[in-house]
């Protein structure tokens, strides 16, 4: 059975080990280096501390994805823009995962006053992340080409964007 749930203390390790496995296998992030625990810990920090949501699931113990709103640019006028994040374990995909923390994360951010939720995707040729945010109403906003370069290739992000 999956919780979904804030996230804790105890979930810091986990949520570095799911991130650095994207940092390093795939270009669905463009960091290089992967973060460790006492990263996550201030950024966790930072979100929960503006009253924003960051959340996992688990099973059996284990934490099976994690997803966060965060702020979207620190300029105070975006203040009421906020960006999507989720992750999820290998092995965790396609299992209905990120749908579930995508839709709480969506409820969350609104009911913390957020406006506008963004998404921005790397187009790595893999659909996955674009048809479960457009299957929540995300409209595509725009392309940025070729704006990052990892594992030896550019990459386009999509932008989409959702009113909440």
């Amino acid at each position: 059975m999956t919780t979904l749930r804030p996230l804790s203390e105890a979930d810091l390790p986990a949520v570095a080990g799911i991130y650095a496995h994207y940092v390093d296998r795939t270009v669905a992030t463009f960091d290089e280096t992967p973060p460790g625990v006492e990263d996550w810990r201030g950024k966790a920090a930072a979100i929960t501390g503006a009253g924003l949501p960051f959340l996992v699931t688990e099973e059996d113990g284990e934490v099976t994805g994690f997803a966060y709103a965060g702020p979207f640019r620190p300029k105070p006028a975006y203040r009421h823009t906020v960006e999507d994040t989720i992750y999820l374990a290998p092995g965790a995909t396609g299992r209905g995962l990120g749908r579930l923390l995508l839709g709480e994360l969506i409820e969350r951010a609104a009911r913390a006053r957020a406006r506008q939720m963004v998404a921005v995707i790397a187009d790595s040729g893999d659909p996955a992340s674009l048809r479960l945010h457009t299957s929540f109403g995300f409209e595509q906003a725009g392309r940025l080409r070729s704006v990052g370069f990892k594992h030896d290739r550019w990459i386009d992000t999509i932008l989409l964007q959702l009113t909440l």
